[in-house]
């Protein structure tokens, strides 16, 4: 069924019960109040107090005053630098907890064909996730040539209604998944031209990262490692010098494995992380939505905080003088 959330569309289970949506928004154990359509609803009544179809929840915190961390993506603006995709879950209802419980604001999807006969009440993955409530980014994985990447790229924007961002990968081959460069490079310059706006996958090549965003790309996707692999960042000094020399949004895109890594990404500069199967392949898929969703955190809090330097020997932590000797 669905609710309203702080002003937005939101799906939620049958019969789930306010603590399960806190539950649910990462706001377990926080400092909140519950406004249920215009009814302060006391924090001992959230386990009784089941949800319905069409009910208007406001949830507040209290916040420190100032700027928001925030960036922003083809002139919107976004809080969560977390970025999730809808495959390899058991069922639609996994999903929907994982991507609830990670906070994400952009999630990704595949555009594929749809079986001839099938059910028509077949759940459909956009029930789940609503684009009332989350940014819709159609990708072209499995594409391994310029053309197929067109087409599924022309097909979303009919799909969701002239929507123009889209997550841009050309293959490689099977084995490795690695970016083809220069169809890379060609479809992203035709997709610009059509007035795509266009989130771009490639290698962790520093001047190829560089050429794409003078194509005109609106963010560019440098892998970490191999789509799926789970190795963390292989090459940190080429995401840095991709982050260094970039002018707009760069996301790690692939490879990410745990929540160590993503905070890696975020300690390197990188504006956001983009991820599947770390959290889908857990053995707890949406614990591990919560735990990247904390690395996300961290790590962008440090890379603000600026780390110490690194030392080759120790550094007392206590003044030596005043010892007593």
């Amino acid at each position: 069924m669905n609710i309203i959330v702080n002003g937005r569309n939101r799906s939620i289970a049958d019969n789930c019960k306010v603590d399960r949506l806190i539950e649910e928004m990462g706001l377990s154990g926080k400092r909140i109040a519950v406004e249920l359509n215009k009814e302060i609803l006391p924090f001992d009544q959230f386990p009784d107090r089941p949800l319905q179809e069409g009910d208007r929840v406001e949830i507040v915190r209290a916040i420190g005053g100032g700027q928001q961390d925030t960036f922003q993506i083809a002139g919107k603006t976004y809080h969560s630098r977390l970025l999730v995709g809808t495959g390899k879950y058991r069922d639609l209802e996994e999903t929907r907890q994982a991507i609830a419980a990670s906070g994400a604001e952009i999630v990704t999807v595949a555009i594929r064909r749809t079986n001839i006969g099938q059910n028509a009440d077949e759940p459909n993955l956009l029930d789940v996730i609503s684009p009332d409530e989350y940014t819709i980014l159609p990708n072209t994985a499995g594409c391994f040539n310029v053309e197929d990447a067109l087409r599924t790229c022309r097909l979303a924007r009919e799909l969701l209604d002239g929507h123009t961002l889209v997550k841009l990968e050309v293959l490689a081959d099977q084995q490795t998944l690695f970016p083809d460069v220069a169809a890379t490079f060609e479809a992203a310059s035709i997709l610009v031209k059509e007035g795509f706006d266009v989130m771009v996958y490639t290698n962790d090549d520093p001047i190829a990262a560089k050429r794409l965003e003078d194509i005109g790309c609106v963010a560019v996707m440098p892998l970490a490692a191999p789509i799926g692999s789970g190795l963390g960042i292989r090459n940190p000094y080429n995401i840095l010098t991709i982050v260094e020399n970039a002018k707009v949004p760069i996301l790690v895109d692939a490879g990410v494995g745990t929540a160590s890594d993503a905070a890696i990404a975020m300690e390197l500069g990188c504006d956001g992380v983009l991820m599947n199967t770390a959290i889908a392949e857990a053995k707890h898929p949406v614990l591990m939505a919560s735990a990247m969703k904390k690395g996300i955190e961290a790590g962008r809090e440090a890379y603000l905080a600026g780390r110490m330097p690194r030392r080759r020997f120790a550094s007392a932590s206590s003044p030596i003088d005043g010892l007593f000797l």
